[in-house]
């Protein structure tokens, strides 16, 4: 399933929900499914800043593949987190690079989120893409 896919899936998938509420609370059990971060891994170097909450995002290539692993100490952001993470993570940095983040609009989270919370997204946003670009630069 490419990026575009997966954003469409999730889309359809808030779309289930009428109630700005029970989106809300989806997105909350989302972030339940966030694997743990290893504590050496939440540290200055690893917080994305611009994030109202705590938010430690460490990024790895491996065979060919980009993957992210986070945490936070907010359940909305590890929802939030969860769901770029369900996007980006596990793909080439080429897919990256070549998916506009626009695509993210489908979604409609500025409609349930604070502007400071979007604000964590286009930080969040701002290293996936750095670091997709590092490896795509690096072959």
């Amino acid at each position: 399933m490419s990026i575009a896919e997966e954003i469409n899936k999730i889309a359809d998938e808030l779309l289930l929900f009428d109630d700005v509420m029970d989106k809300y609370e989806y997105i909350i059990d989302v972030g339940k499914q966030l694997g743990h971060l290893d504590e050496q891994y939440k540290t200055e170097l690893y917080r994305v800043q611009g994030c109202q909450s705590q938010v430690w995002l460490y990024a790895y290539e491996k065979e060919g593949l980009v993957y992210f692993e986070a945490d936070s100490d907010a359940l909305i952001v590890k929802g939030l987190v969860q769901i770029l993470i369900r996007i980006y993570s596990a793909r080439s940095a080429k897919e990256i690079l070549q998916t506009d983040t626009s695509l993210l609009k489908s979604l409609g989270l500025s409609e349930i989120i604070s502007s400071g919370r979007q604000n964590g997204i286009a930080s969040m946003l701002k290293r996936i893409y750095s670091f997709a670009k590092e490896v795509n630069n690096d072959r």
